[in-house]
């Protein structure tokens, strides 16, 4: 038997979107994710789902209610008459319609996804600080299920994955022809969406990544307490060397915020070999609570140093002074010109200047921000001449927007 993904169907143009699902005194749901895991649940209350998005009502939406469907009754009915032991319809009042629509909720969960052939399957380590998760599926892709392992379940959830809503070929087929709107299938049954030598590539670009991100994160936590909530930018593209440009938070002693990149250091990844990358990692020290602005601030250094090899060098080696852009920066850090100045390099004993990766050392560059009138200072007596005058008043290295300057 074939089976495949419900999936909403976002495609559509000028589609609704349900909204926050609420109790009938309009406060939002408590425990919403009971309605996806997969198993029978034990519901009384009245449900009301507001319109979060206006626009044309559709049979099958997934709304924020733990992931679950919100159907018409005419997809309802398909799923009562065809699975009627694998699933619960929990009726919802849908603002502004007087059609009857529920919650569809698959009451069976299947340990079934083929990790083999599947395109990617990542898992929760114990490394990862998530003990909870742990053992379960971190990321699926390109999934497919062992139909040997699903015996004649026409809907349900795979363990460990339930995000995912299956459902069998007849099951799609009557769906289909009921005329429903809002869904979209993709199989899970059948060949691989890889081939054996794509599989091959993928499966040694996971090693490298597994490689450089374990020995760099027991390297961070060596530094100090690291954030495991912290909701930083991960942006995938750019020139980083393996595509991946992601930051971290590290608590350090005496109320200090580290903040540092996370993949300047990464092999690069069209070569699919081991190596350091850049062979750096920018580190930004602040005592600052709450600031905000150091994450923006390594990401622009990171791309001036990214796009210009000649910058790389020094930065690696030495000392390096440049400026940049100061959009949404603090003030007092601005020169004339809108930008913020920066001084790359800068030893301290808090921090180590370099530590050692698996493929070879990497140098850990501090970020000192610069007050105009210390650029001014640095233009006309050079680096070291300033240098000089941070490490008169130590911590020097820190990055502080609200100080007075040094000279």
């Amino acid at each position: 038997m074939r089976y495949f993904k419900l999936l909403d169907d976002m495609e559509l143009n000028d589609r609704w979107l349900p909204g926050e699902a609420m109790n009938s005194q309009g406060q939002e749901l408590d425990d919403i994710w009971q309605f996806a895991d997969g198993c029978p649940i034990q519901f009384n209350e009245r449900v009301r789902i507001p319109i979060g998005h206006p626009g044309r009502i559709v049979d099958y939406s997934v709304t924020s209610v733990g992931g679950a469907p919100v159907v018409h009754q005419r997809v309802a009915s398909v799923f009562t008459e065809l699975a009627p032991d694998e699933v619960q319809v929990i009726p919802v009042d849908v603002d502004g319609q007087s059609d009857p629509y529920f919650i569809l909720v698959a009451t069976r969960t299947l340990r079934c996804i083929d990790d083999q052939e599947s395109a990617e399957v990542l898992y929760w380590k114990p490394e990862d600080g998530r003990p909870e998760k742990t053992g379960r599926y971190r990321s699926v892709m390109g999934m497919r299920i062992d139909t040997t392992k699903v015996g004649d379940a026409k809907v349900f959830r795979p363990w460990g994955w339930t995000g995912v809503l299956i459902v069998s070929e007849d099951i799609k087929d009557a769906l289909e022809r009921s005329g429903a709107t809002g869904m979209a299938f993709r199989e899970v049954t059948g060949p691989s969406e890889v081939s054996p030598q794509q599989r091959e590539h993928n499966r040694k670009l996971q090693a490298l990544y597994d490689r450089t991100e374990t020995a760099r994160t027991a390297f961070w936590r060596t530094l100090g307490t690291l954030d495991e909530k912290a909701i930083l930018p991960i942006v995938v593209g750019g020139g980083w060397p393996a595509r991946r440009q992601v930051w971290r938070v590290i608590h350090r002693p005496e109320g200090r915020t580290l903040f540092v990149t996370d993949g300047l250091s990464d092999f690069f990844v069209d070569a699919v070999e081991p190596s350091v990358g850049f062979g750096l990692e920018l580190a930004l020290e602040t005592d600052e609570p709450q600031a905000k602005w150091p994450v923006t601030l390594l990401e622009r250094i990171a791309n001036e140093l990214v796009g210009h090899e000649h910058l790389r060098e020094p930065a690696r080696t030495g000392l390096l002074s440049m400026e940049v852009d100061g959009e949404h920066m603090p003030e007092p850090l601005l020169t004339k010109e809108g930008r913020v100045a920066v001084l790359l390099g800068m030893d301290t004993p808090t921090l180590p200047s370099h530590f050692t990766m698996p493929d070879g050392q990497v140098r850990l560059v501090t970020v000192k921000t610069l007050m105009p009138r210390e650029l001014t200072y640095l233009l006309e007596h050079g680096r070291e001449e300033l240098l000089h005058r941070f490490n008169q008043s130590p911590p020097g290295h820190l990055a502080q927007a609200w100080r007075q300057p040094v000279v």
